[in-house]
């Protein structure tokens, strides 16, 4: 069969057996209602009826169970034999019982397609005239047996015509209602791509003017230290250890230049995180920590480094971990005032774990992770850019580490950092 109309629903089935009981029964109740119906044949009739009753039930019962017994064409057969049975019992030509055949040949259109249902409604015609001819009363004449099965042949097969045009034009609504269907989620499929496209479109804008804050804000303390070295320097203000001092610190932030903007050749290149490439070395912690002290710009009379044990060595990324550290550095001499800012850094366990302490305001309660949101500002800091934080808390993630800021007993913040190391 062409099409889905063809192949027939548990629903339609379960129709189809209860028209077919309803048949059944009205059958019945003629042949009670109007014995002369029977022409003398009421023992067979009544025997047909409850055959075909039983037959009836059986399969209404099977088809509530969810089995079929017989497949359709079968019982639309069986259902054809029985009705062209009872035509040929009650009256042949004359016999009211005719009015099954068209649901017969319906049922067999139906289930079978147009094709099948006019051979379905030839062959009806053909027993139904069969039976008018051998069943009907001796007073009719053999033209009028005729010409009744020619009748109810050409109407029968008008009927399964009519049917096979209806299920074309059924067929071609539900073809048109599956292509406007496609149409319509191969339009809203588009539309999901093109909103999907355009969100990966703003995150690489976002991304990009990420990169461009990121580069802003972590080149403005080495810009700023080497302005003020070099002015320094040029009108001759420092001589002996500070002018050694200045010499030293220009030349660690030339490094950490450099390191950043290798970091920032790789976002040119791979269009990636703002955050840079990694690139471990070995470094010493105690001149780890006086580089992020002397970056921070914290005086040495505001400073205090400890490191433990004092000659530690590690391998990691010194320009990602002196960012960090800077970022955190800045952010306690900021707001401690003139209290001492601490760094300590200690390593333990394949772990580095540093701290820096201020003596600031501290942060509200519930605040300690809104801090490190991009462009938030607390404090005399609100309306600034607000991403040093946010820097610093997207280098630790990428490092797979952790820091958290914590409440310092007697006033003041802990930020707490701890980043795993690889294994020298």
């Amino acid at each position: 069969m062409d099409g889905a109309v063809r192949a027939l629903s548990s629903l339609e089935e379960r129709t189809a057996v209860l028209i077919r009981l309803f048949v059944v029964c009205s059958v019945g109740l003629a042949l009670v209602l109007g014995p002369e119906l029977a022409r003398g044949r009421g023992a067979v009739l009544g025997w047909l009826v409850l055959a075909t009753l039983g037959y009836a039930v059986v399969l209404a019962v099977g088809e509530w169970r969810g089995r079929r017994l017989l497949p359709p064409w079968l019982s639309t057969s069986i259902d054809a034999v029985l009705a062209l049975a009872a035509c040929g019992l009650t009256g042949g030509a004359a016999s009211i019982m005719v009015a099954i055949l068209p649901l017969v040949v319906i049922a067999a259109a139906v289930r079978g397609g147009a094709v099948i249902g006019r051979l379905a409604a030839l062959g009806v015609g053909a027993g139904f005239t069969v039976a008018a001819v051998l069943g009907s009363d001796a007073a009719v004449p053999p033209v009028e047996r005729w010409l009744a099965g020619a009748w109810w042949t050409g109407y029968l097969v008008a009927a399964a015509v009519l049917v096979g045009v209806l299920l074309r034009m059924l067929e071609s609504q539900l073809d048109a209602a599956a292509v406007s269907r496609a149409m319509a989620l191969a339009e809203h499929e588009a539309f999901l791509e093109e909103r999907d496209l355009r969100a990966r479109l703003l995150a690489a804008q976002e991304a990009r003017m990420d990169g461009v804050r990121v580069v802003l804000h972590e080149f403005r303390t080495p810009v700023a230290s080497l302005t003020a070295l070099t002015a320094d320097l040029a009108a001759d203000r420092l001589s002996g250890d500070a002018r050694r001092t200045a010499t030293r610190l220009l030349a660690e932030h030339a490094v950490h230049l450099r390191d950043m903007l290798d970091g920032l050749a790789d976002v040119a290149v791979r269009e990636g995180s703002p955050l840079g490439r990694v690139r471990e070395r070995p470094v010493r912690l105690v001149e780890l920590a006086e580089a992020v002290l002397d970056a921070a710009g914290v005086e040495p009379a505001r400073r205090s480094a400890r490191v433990t044990p004092p000659d530690t060595v590690v391998r990691c990324d010194p320009q990602r971990l002196r960012r960090v550290l800077t970022n955190l550095v800045e952010n306690a001499a900021r707001h401690s005032g003139d209290a001492v800012v601490e760094l300590e850094l200690w390593h333990a366990d394949g772990r580095l774990v540093a701290e820096v302490r201020d003596r600031g305001p501290g942060l509200p309660p519930g605040q300690e992770g809104v801090v490190t949101a991009k462009g938030v500002a607390l404090g005399d800091r609100r309306g600034t850019a607000g991403i040093g934080l946010w820097i610093v808390e997207a280098l630790v993630a990428a490092m797979d580490g952790e820091v958290r800021l914590l409440p310092r007993d007697g006033g003041g913040l802990v930020a707490h950092l701890e980043l795993p190391l690889p294994a020298t």
